[in-house]
């Protein structure tokens, strides 16, 4: 069924009125005041802050500014100079939707755990984000370019599931400390209940270059596979933002599948941000993180910071020392000692697969 009755089309008309910029820069004004400011980057020591965000439904998108000033300005007051933001960091505001916690009841966890295929809904996700989208997205751009110019900092807001032209995208936004949007990144690899959905994913990974660093932005499940670090080591990126929002029980061992390895295998610091709590018949996990190469921490861990509870709302802050990282890698123990072997396999094998 799509959503294009005159019902339909009335209620996005007072969707469109309770996220009028007005109303969201009264709040934010109010909010914010004479709020301390970050301290701009030296460009080399970097403070940053990986957000654990406890999800919940807001029927007044004023309610999700006031968690996202609520969590930046506690990050702000931790020092930090860039703070990060979870994956589909916008389902909150499908409370706005009615009948949306009906939907959640239909969805059945088994279905999800175990991959048992679920009979098809009325409405699929991709129609829901084409018809709220459009409201979303001015309100969440302006909402995050005000919080990173208001505080004068980094702020990689999350990824937002977003409609761009016929495509439905899992795109996060990298905002830079004047307001200024620095970039965006598709999600490359979905989940499958990702495409079920109706979700398309991207087709490269960008690099920005900005006075906090090369920064990059893989989404969540990129994080699963070696080729996106290696590819974005090679790129020159130095820090790997990862928002991330995992449907499914806290597993350390599975949860281990992600940023660490990756940022040992291919040295760059990661800062991870998580989605957690129980939404729609899901139930999201995990643990923000800051993580680094192993030798770059004095532990030996490669952990720098780390929320404790997969499952609560939480912070990780740590400093990130990018001149140390540039010294690990023009002389990194474990660095590649035969890249003509790759040269040589890779193009034949990936055009198999």
């Amino acid at each position: 069924m799509a959503l294009d009755g005159w019902k339909e089309r009335l209620y996005r008309q007072y969707l469109y009125w309770i996220c009028r910029p007005a109303r969201l820069k009264r709040r934010l004004a109010a909010l914010i005041g004479k709020g301390k400011t970050a301290p701009p980057p030296d460009g080399q020591h970097l403070r940053v802050a990986a957000l654990q965000v406890e999800i919940e439904l807001f029927k007044d998108p004023l309610d999700y500014a006031d968690m996202a000033h609520r969590r930046v300005a506690e990050a702000v007051a931790a020092g930090a100079q860039l703070v990060a933001f979870p994956e589909d960091n916008n389902l909150s505001l499908l409370g706005m939707l009615p009948g949306v916690e009906e939907m959640g009841e239909a969805v059945s966890e088994d279905a999800v755990k175990e991959s048992v295929e679920p009979a098809a809904p009325d409405i699929t996700v991709a129609e829901v984000i084409r018809y709220i989208g459009p409201v979303l997205a001015p309100f969440l751009d302006l909402l995050y370019s005000t919080l990173a110019a208001s505080y004068g900092l980094y702020l990689m807001a999350g990824s937002f599931l977003l409609p761009d032209g016929e495509r439905v995208v899992n795109r996060s936004f990298l905002y830079g400390p004047n307001g200024e949007l620095v970039g965006t990144q598709d999600k490359v690899h979905l989940m499958p209940i990702e495409i079920e959905w109706g979700i398309s994913g991207g087709d490269e990974f960008r690099l920005f270059e900005t006075a906090a660093g090369k920064i990059a932005l893989p989404v969540c499940m990129d994080a699963t596979y070696f080729e996106t670090f290696r590819i974005l080591e090679l790129q020159g990126a130095e820090i790997a933002v990862l928002p991330i929002a995992n449907p499914e029980p806290y597993n350390y061992w599975l949860a281990l599948r992600g940023i660490w390895p990756r940022i040992q295998e291919s040295p760059l610091y990661g800062i991870k941000s998580a989605l957690v709590g129980n939404l729609l018949g899901f139930e999201f996990t995990g643990r923000a993180g800051i993580f680094a190469p192993v030798e770059l921490t004095a532990d030996g861990s490669g952990v720098l910071a780390e929320v404790d509870s997969p499952e609560k709302e939480g912070i990780a802050v740590a400093e990130i020392d990018l001149g140390a990282l540039a010294e690990l890698r023009r002389d990194h123990p474990w660095r590649d000692s035969n890249p003509a072997l790759y040269r040589r396999y890779m193009p034949r094998l990936y055009r198999s697969l």
